[in-house]
């Protein structure tokens, strides 16, 4: 998308107000997977949110992971109410681009999630993402269980030790409780599994080239 927007977190004195209800309809089903976009899902399953830029390639990621039962787009972090895509990238509602991933921990575990984080974007260039620049761009994790919040904090760690080996600098990835970050607006339609629509679509995705410590984040190799 290659967008340039404000490089500053607005306040929430600054913030667009919003509105109660949101302007769009959403899909009922996943373009690709076939499966709820919105809750409520299965009891057994998780939910993380996690921003890394352009939220295009970084929810394809995601439902290319398996394990992965469903994966939405959407604004979190900020103050505006039900914001719109425009509104999101003008830095004035203080929302960054959000992917929803919802998974079984049973064929999928938190740390599996957290590699593809890492991983797949750069974490350590604050309101920025490769070419798109502003605070909608800013990377991110907003947990719903303590045991991801405890999982997220140690893979942090573990990857700044990896980032500062290959000479990186200090991650900036902004990471609270999906109840300090606000709600998951979604995003409009056509945003939805948006490179399954448009193949040949923009990708911001990214990584650094480093990769994510596996024994740190409780994956023990075997001999296979």
């Amino acid at each position: 998308m290659f967008q340039l927007g404000p490089r500053k977190l607005v306040t929430r004195d600054q913030a667009m107000t919003g509105r109660d209800q949101r302007l769009f309809d959403v899909p009922d089903r996943h373009a690709v997977l076939g499966t709820p976009l919105e809750p409520p899902f299965p009891d057994d399953l998780e939910v993380v949110y996690v921003g890394m830029g352009c939220f295009w390639g970084a929810e394809r990621k995601f439902w290319q992971t398996p394990g992965v039962y469903s994966t939405a787009v959407g604004y979190q972090g900020g103050y505006t109410k039900n914001p719109t895509y425009d509104e999101v990238c003008s830095g004035r509602t203080g929302h960054t681009e959000a992917v929803q991933v919802v998974f079984d921990p049973a064929q999928v575990s938190v740390n599996d999630i957290m590699r593809v984080f890492w991983e797949n974007h750069d974490p350590t260039q604050g309101f920025r993402q490769g070419n798109d620049t502003g605070t909608q761009y800013r990377s991110s994790v907003y947990t719903t269980t303590k045991e991801q919040a405890d999982l997220v904090a140690l893979s942090r760690e573990s990857f700044q030790r990896a980032l500062r080996t290959a000479g990186f600098r200090d991650i900036t990835t902004e990471i609270e409780t999906a109840e300090q970050a606000g709600p998951f607006y979604f995003a409009e339609g056509y945003h939805q599994q948006y490179l399954h629509k448009v193949p040949n679509g923009y990708c911001g995705i990214g990584g650094t080239g480093v990769s994510c410590p596996i024994g740190v984040l409780g994956v023990v190799p075997t001999d296979d």
